[in-house]
């Protein structure tokens, strides 16, 4: 095949049918970018002798030097089987677990995908990653069982070891397909089950007990990977071959005279052939016969190899006649046999022809798309699909349609931005020049020359009398220079944007119905967008004209700029992209941060926000190197912040700028990035940030050296007990369970709280519905404030109660009765992982939305200062005593509320306040009186507030001191409670040989680390460790590893989950055994105690540390004799 024009893809781009968008997705090293360029050579795009030296793909130098993919980029080819041409958009991803949101754009935007896995390594953690990637984007996956040389070259398998490898491999693969399947359907059965309960039927009593529900009628045949099916292929990418079962079949159909179904079949499994009776039969493994895959197809390439490598020239001669190929004198004549084999095999088993016609085969178009993945892209949040507007619901046809008239819905998905030098944008390249101007050159060049020869010639004997004659020429020479200059960069203009905007932002995107054209007007939905506000806001609904519409937040109206086709490191100039495509955008820097939905259509709904595998949790703050460049760190901050999917930006209260990271090499890529594309400045980077969180315990029953508390003799309790007397100040009352009581600055409320720790499961449940917890929030919220415009509809109401019943499970006991329902608010931010219980008898109110939270008068009255006393428990919970960082886990109780003295306070001022507020009146008229008197709210509201400003003299508001006063209650509960740290954790996959174990523990203990379970993978000397280890520890993790095994262990490490620090931060011994087996001193470092002090000291609190003033004076005691 040859290099496609332009045009032939524009066509090719009409055909949806035609068109697969596929993501090439495997673990890191598996062979993506190799398999990608044996594709792209396949197009003439680059030399086959360069595929898989070359990386096309990897783009970045430091992609090049590092040797891995960072960011995922896409190409079109044309491939052509018979008479059917197809197009493929061809998107390579990264592997590396860093950059997994990387994936996650590609994925959004794709039908179909590859796996790639390594025949030696098998299944690896970031194996399963991705294909739980494709599987919640409900995309269909096919695989490549990639570097099948290895097995020959590097392990020495037999043709009958490498089979069973490879069965084994296959099993790995269908075993997590499987296990993500089975999930499925039982999430789907216990989804019909709680609605059978919410409508009871008649034939309920059977249903209950039917356990099998689901799994056995489903038809997952389709989904697991066999060769059998045809979506496997086995292939060498570095060596340029593939193959399909199929393509042998056919030539051995022909051969033996077997029917082709029949080979296709029975070429995978355990099936021989006997030649004699022709037939097929299965295996008795005992007599060795040898499966048909391992006698047809494994001994050929094992045979072929095995001449190459050792030189047998005449055994390579008589395969090569027999194949009926054409092998180059220079490649036959090569002395690196990889050439040679690769010269052999490329023609024999061409790899992108097997791995192009699986996916054109295997794949579905974007017309085959799903009406669940549909309705799953168009809910986002708690919402389902039946609650969104008619309107919208109308859109899912088109979605199914991906119709190109010109009354089709415009709708485009942007997966991401990604940055361009504005020199590798297509109207600004160099454009080839005509005769004329070539001609006008050398003219001008002729000219020069004869000036210059006569300037030399006229100088020598001047150069006394005329010193201006030579700088004279001089500039005469630098006038057509400038104007060359002028000719070759045929756009003029846009040199100077070049340097005030180094780059310009193309938006990664796909159309998922309607054409896409330049200049057409068209709104960006942000992922808060909402159809149902849109209607809410605008009278005259979806059918308003879009010019002059109200504003609506999260939606702009803007129009495409260009548009682009997408060819892996060179962009080409489009008019116009029809459905199913995947384009690039110029001209949408300034409406789309990172992601967005564009539609001509106002109702349609955001798409669902990517899913990423990372959490972003390796922060770093970053200044300027001189402190007058800080407005160009701003501003490349935004720019990375827009160009990279997964990277978040903050300005901390402290105004320092904090860049928060998936991993240690996305960091170094985006300092890398902002030093040299975006802020193009010397920046200085602080030492890691490591967040911490903070929680409280039960008392401990044992102490330090597993004595039992309270049998022992205390010695010290001296210096404890003056540290617990300093640490709480006077005025606040501490009762002996932990209650404490505070009153308000100007003594008119008394506040008494407790703090209570959280069981793990709740504390986990909270964190994992926090989307849920922000939507109820909303909901009473505006219930309370009277708006019942949203009804709340019934999915969401069924999933409300669904939490609240797991929480009431957990919360069991008789310290926990009735918790649920008092729940008044979850913290910090609203939905974090703590709550607070309100058991005041005064004032009822609960977080649940319903019947109960209607407003009554009394409740309105209080609300003002409830809604202080959550704000008091917000801030509370977002930074603790220990070190300012957020709390978790800890559930606080407001166990009385003593407001007598402020209603009696209120009530003296209101009746001084009634007597004005007659006069007023009395002139104000009489309409005025009559709304007095239809509503009293407002009149109580406002006596209130007046009340109030009199109580404000010299405290301040009164709102404000309940949230000074409920913060510190809160801060105090928890002190006299046993404080904890809590580390971030990552969970850490490492695959080492046998030889260099006892190195990967070394370096695991050292940091803490610790190994939860290690496994022999079958039939390699690899094993796989899954350890824990703190993020605070993990830096330089990865390079100490592959430094001290000689680069034999490679680390893989994602943050799982916060574990509490056993040890107490502010212990001391206190008894007899303590101090014979600590001292006095406790010097033996305290994990807890260590990390807490650092970052004190990092946030600029006051740090309890012995400085040594004079280290070089030793006194002993025989000097001072």
């Amino acid at each position: 095949m040859v290099l496609n024009s332009l045009d032939k893809m524009i066509q090719l781009q009409k055909n949806t049918a035609k068109i697969r968008n596929i993501c090439v997705l495997a673990h890191v090293d598996h062979g993506k970018t190799t398999l990608a360029d044996c594709l792209i050579s396949s197009n003439g795009i680059i030399s086959s002798r360069l595929a898989g030296k070359l990386r096309y793909m990897d783009s970045r130098e430091d992609e090049q030097i590092r040797g891995i993919t960072m960011k995922s980029s896409a190409i079109s080819l044309h491939y052509t089987k018979g008479t059917e041409e197809y197009l493929i958009n061809l998107i390579d991803s990264p592997g590396h677990v860093d950059f997994s949101s990387e994936v996650s754009t590609a994925v959004r935007i794709c039908d179909g995908c590859i796996i790639v896995v390594d025949a030696v390594e098998g299944v690896c953690p970031q194996t399963q990653a991705v294909l739980r990637q494709a599987w919640l984007e409900n995309i269909r996956p096919v695989l490549v069982i990639n570097k099948i040389d290895r097995l020959i070259v590097e392990l020495k398998f037999t043709p009958q070891e490498a089979y069973s490898h490879l069965k084994n491999i296959l099993e790995q693969i269908n075993a997590l397909t499987g296990a993500l399947f089975t999930s499925k359907v039982l999430e789907e059965r216990a989804e019909r089950e709680t609605e059978s309960q919410v409508n009871p039927s008649s034939e309920q009593g059977e249903q209950v007990y039917d356990w099998s529900a689901g799994l056995e009628d489903t038809d997952d045949s389709h989904l697991y990977f066999s060769p059998d099916q045809g979506n496997v292929v086995f292939t060498s990418a570095i060596d340029g071959w593939g193959f399909g079962i199929e393509h042998f079949a056919k030539i051995y159909s022909e051969k033996i005279g077997i029917k082709k179904e029949v080979l296709l079949k029975t070429l995978w499994g355990d099936y021989y052939i006997n030649m004699k009776a022709k037939k097929i039969m299965k295996v008795d493994q005992a007599k060795g016969k040898k499966p048909l895959f391992v006698q047809l197809i494994l001994e050929n390439i094992w045979s072929l190899y095995d001449a190459v490598l050792k030189k047998d020239k005449e055994k390579i001669d008589k395969i090569v006649t027999s194949l009926g190929l054409k092998i180059g004198a220079r490649e036959a004549r090569h002395s690196d046999p990889k050439v040679q084999i690769s010269a052999v095999c490329s023609q024999w088993l061409p790899i992108s022809q097997a791995v192009l016609a699986m996916v054109c085969q295997k794949l579905p178009s974007p017309l085959d798309i799903t009406a669940e993945r549909v309705e799953k892209l168009m809910c986002t949040g708690s919402q389902t699909f039946d609650s969104l507007p008619p309107e919208t619901q109308a859109l899912k046809a088109a979605f199914m349609k991906c119709g190109s008239e010109d009354t089709a819905p415009v709708i485009i998905f942007v997966s991401k931005m990604f940055a361009v030098d504005a020199k590798a944008l297509p109207q600004n390249k160099p454009r080839p020049l005509t005769q004329e101007e070539i001609a006008q050159r050398r003219e001008r060049a002729r000219q020069r020359h004869a000036e210059k020869l006569a300037a030399a010639q006229g100088q020598a004997p001047l150069e006394p009398t005329q010193d201006g004659s030579a700088p004279e020429t001089n500039l005469k020479g630098e006038e057509p220079r400038g104007d060359e200059e002028q000719v070759e960069s045929m756009t003029p203009k846009p040199m100077p944007q070049e340097e005030n905007n180094q780059g310009s932002f193309v938006a990664f995107a796909r159309v998922f119905s309607g054409v896409a054209r330049r200049g057409k007007k068209i709104f960006v939905l942000g992922p808060k967008y909402s159809p149902v506000e849109f209607l809410q806001r605008v009278p005259l609904g979806f059918s308003a004209p879009p010019d002059d519409l109200p504003p609506v937040p999260h939606m702009a109206y803007c129009t495409l700029g260009n548009l682009y086709l997408l060819m892996g490191r060179d962009l080409e100039d489009l008019e116009e992209v029809p459905p199913g495509n995947v384009l690039g955008i110029g001209g949408l820097q300034d409406f789309v941060l990172k992601s967005a939905t564009l539609c001509s259509l106002p109702s349609c709904p955001p798409f669902i926000p990517l899913n990423f595998e990372a959490t972003p949790i390796v922060r770093v703050a970053v200044e300027p190197k001189h402190p007058s460049e800080m407005p160009h760190l701003v501003k490349g901050m935004k720019l990375l912040n827009q160009a990279d999917p997964c990277v978040q930006i903050l300005i901390q209260e402290t105004g320092e700028h904090v860049l928060v990271t998936a991993g240690e090499v996305h960091l170094q890529r985006c300092l890398d990035d902002l030093r040299e594309r975006f802020a193009k400045i010397e920046i200085s980077v602080s030492e890691p940030i490591i967040p911490f969180r903070e929680t409280i315990t039960k008392p401990p029953k044992v102490d330090m050296v597993n004595e039992e508390i309270g049998k022992q003799q205390k010695v010290a309790v001296i210096h404890q007990t003056k540290e617990d007397q300093s640490k709480i100040p006077e005025g606040i009352q501490v009762d002996s369970d932990g209650l404490v009581t505070l009153t308000t600055p100007n003594k008119l409320a008394t506040l008494s709280v407790r703090a209570m720790p959280l069981p793990e499961e709740v504390t986990q449940i909270l964190e994992e519905n926090s989307d849920l917890i922000r939507s109820i929030e909303q909901l009473t919220s505006s219930l309370n404030e009277g708006r019942n415009t949203q009804m709340i509809h019934q999915k969401i109401q069924e999933k409300i109660w669904e939490f609240k019943g797991k929480l009431e499970q957990h919360l069991t006991g008789r310290k926990w009765r009735n918790v649920v329902d008092q729940i008044w608010s979850f913290g910090p931010r609203k939905c974090g992982p703590n709550i607070l219980v309100n058991k005041s008898e005064d004032f009822q109110n609960s977080v649940w939305p319903g019947p109960a939270s209607k407003a009554s008068k009394e409740a309105t009255k209080y609300r003002d200062l409830g809604n202080s006393i959550v704000s008091g428990f917000q801030l509370a919970t977002l930074s603790g005593p220990m070190c300012e960082e957020p709390l978790m886990g800890v559930c606080f109780v407001l166990e009385k509320w003593d407001l007598s003295k402020f209603e009696e306070q209120g009530a003296t001022d209101k009746q001084n306040q009634e007597q004005s507020d007659l006069v007023k009146e009395g002139q104000m008229g009489d309409e005025k009186q009559e709304l007095q008197d239809g509503c009293s709210e407002p009149f109580e509201k406002r006596t209130a507030q007046k009340g109030e400003a009199s109580l404000s003299d010299c405290y301040g508001p009164f709102s404000g001191q309940l949230i000074a006063t409920m913060k510190e209650a809160c801060r105090y509960a928890l002190q006299v409670k046993p404080q904890r740290l809590m580390a971030a954790m990552y969970t850490c996959d490492i695959m080492a040989t046998g030889d260099v174990l006892g190195r990967v523990y070394a370096v695991l203990s050292k940091r803490e680390g610790r190994v939860l379970q290690e496994e022999m993978k079958e039939g390699t000397d690899m094993f796989i460790i899954k350890a824990v280890l703190p993020v605070a520890e993990s830096f330089g993790f990865a390079d100490e590893i592959r430094k001290r095994t000689s680069g034999l262990a490679s680390p893989q490490l994602v943050f799982s989950h916060w574990e509490m620090i056993p040890s107490d931060p502010f212990w001391v011994p206190t008894t007899e055994e303590e101090y014979l087996h600590f001292g006095e001193k406790a010097d033996s470092e305290n994990q807890a105690r260590k990390y807490m002090n650092a970052v004190r000291k990092r946030k600029g609190l006051y740090v309890e540390e012995k400085i040594v003033e004079h280290a070089e004076k030793q006194r002993t005691l025989s000097k001072n004799k």
